[in-house]
Parts: C-alpha cells; sequence; structure tokens
C-alpha cells in the first residue's frame, strides 16, 4: 500500500518550487532597501507562521536560484554581530518577472479553483 503522507510531501514539494520563488520575488519587490535572508523569512512569518512551504532553509537555495537566473542581485556586507551578511535586492527583470509569475499565478489559482469547484 502506498503511503499517503509520501504522496502528501512529494505534492506539496513540487507545488513550493515556484510558489516559494514567487514570494520571494514579492517580498524582496516590495523592500525599500537590500534585505538578508533572516529579514525576508520574518516578513514572510509575519503572514503565516511554520508554513510548511515557507520554511527558511528553503530560501537560500532559491534565492542564489534567483539570482543566478538575473532576477535579483546581492551584496555580500560585514556584519557587528556575527559572520557577513548577504544582502539581496530584486533587479528590473525581476520585476518584470514578477509581474508576469504574478499573473500566471493568478490566472492558475482561478483555474484550479474552479476545476476544485465543479464549475
Amino acid at each position: 500500500m502506498n503511503d499517503p503522507n509520501s504522496a502528501d510531501k512529494k505534492f506539496q514539494k513540487e507545488l513550493n518550487a515556484g510558489i516559494v520563488s514567487l514570494v520571494l520575488l514579492n517580498v524582496l519587490g516590495r523592500a525599500d532597501e537590500p534585505t538578508y535572508g533572516y529579514q525576508i523569512a520574518r516578513e514572510i512569518e509575519t503572514v503565516r507562521e511554520n508554513l510548511p512551504i515557507m520554511k527558511q532553509g528553503a530560501f537560500y537555495p532559491v534565492l542564489r536560484s534567483l539570482e543566478n537566473s538575473g532576477l535579483l542581485e546581492s551584496t555580500v556586507e560585514p556584519s557587528v554581530s556575527g559572520p557577513p551578511r548577504r544582502y539581496y535586492r530584486i533587479t528590473g527583470a525581476g520585476r518584470e518577472a514578477l509581474e508576469r509569475w504574478t499573473t500566471i499565478w493568478q490566472e492558475t489559482r482561478n483555474f484550479v479553483d474552479s476545476i476544485l469547484k465543479g464549475i
């Protein structure tokens, strides 16, 4: 018999892939200044604490991927309270992607909602 928890985890992981990118771009798109990972995590936690798709450890590979794609840029700065921090800023290409991805998300959400509601 298949483990439903395993199937649930697989579904959640696949669903999360694009959502985390969209959320991170949105948070950085609204930021007034460059932001480091912990600040991003705190911003997201103010909306919903302990949401499985938004674990802080999962942010860093996505941030690097977004940077490698030219959607973010980063700088490393020393910190008085610990190791140096990497600060992220959204680029012009990132703002354009955010706009497109938001539209794609809204269309996808509306489509899935209509199917789930049987409309």
